[in-house]
């Protein structure tokens, strides 16, 4: 049995800690009120592009710079071999049947490499005709532009198709261009595109032929020993792996390739 005295200090207790409570908690929302809280500075932006037209100019310029900059890995791809180059590797590795061997990061390391190597001459003539000349204040900055587009158009026009070309001088209404040098460049890019396209396709249907015969042939032995149950994928993968190996496979790929835009 409790003793007495505890039954009523119980409750003698809980009334004090409510009262307490009570004087804490209840004032709050008065005393929160009267307190109005700080207001937040908002920092002020201003912009000034100059006090005239050649400040201006400058400003605008810069822009342009740094817009062009930004899509440089697009104009990189657009007007360069990277495109049928980069297509043809990953047909290589679907055909191969390993799609995430050799990764991504190889595959476009090794297209950037490529890329570099095929456009070289293309590069050294911008950098002779349009670039040292116009670091040595010898030509404007449009003359620069114009001789440095023109090695560029003249890849693109020795390796675009003539189908490919005139199908996009036509949806742009224009009359039929009398020599190359008539071809506007924004009807130049998309045609080189997708020839490129076409030819990337055109030799990854080759690649593919051996290593579709490898998955026939293992397909059928399967099916006549029985073993319907293992994936022929599987079984072919070594098949495949040797063969490329045993022809030097990525000798023959790589130079082929680089080969194909003389």
């Amino acid at each position: 049995m409790r003793p007495k005295g505890t039954v009523r200090a119980y409750p003698l207790a809980m009334g004090i800690l409510l009262i307490l409570l009570a004087t804490v908690l209840l004032p709050f929302p008065l005393w929160a009120q009267d307190v109005a809280p700080a207001p937040v500075a908002v920092p002020s932006l201003t912009f000034n592009l100059g006090g005239g037209p050649q400040e201006t100019s400058v400003a605008i310029q810069i822009l342009i710079l740094l817009t062009v900059l930004s899509l440089a890995p697009a104009l990189l791809v657009m007007v360069t071999s990277f495109t049928r180059i980069i297509v043809v590797l990953s047909f290589v590795r679907q055909a191969l049947g390993t799609p995430q061997s050799p990764p991504n990061q190889i595959l476009i390391s090794l297209a950037l490499f490529l890329t570099f190597f095929v456009m070289s001459p293309v590069w050294e003539k911008i950098n002779t005709e349009a670039l040292q000349p116009y670091l040595g204040q010898k030509i404007t900055q449009a003359e620069a532009i114009e001789r440095g587009t023109d090695p560029l158009r003249g890849f693109m026009l020795r390796q675009v198709r003539e189908k490919d070309l005139a199908l996009f001088v036509e949806m742009a209404k224009l009359p039929t261009p009398n020599a190359p040098a008539n071809v506007p460049t924004y009807v130049l890019i998309p045609a080189f595109m997708i020839s490129e396209l076409q030819t990337a396709f055109q030799i990854g249907f080759l690649v593919y032929l051996p290593f579709i015969i490898i998955d026939f042939v293992v397909a059928s032995i399967l099916m006549a020993m029985g073993m319907m149950m293992i994936p022929p994928m599987l079984i072919a993968l070594p098949f495949k792996l040797i063969l490329f190996v045993l022809v030097d496979g990525w000798y023959l790929l790589v130079g082929s390739l680089v080969k194909s835009f003389s």
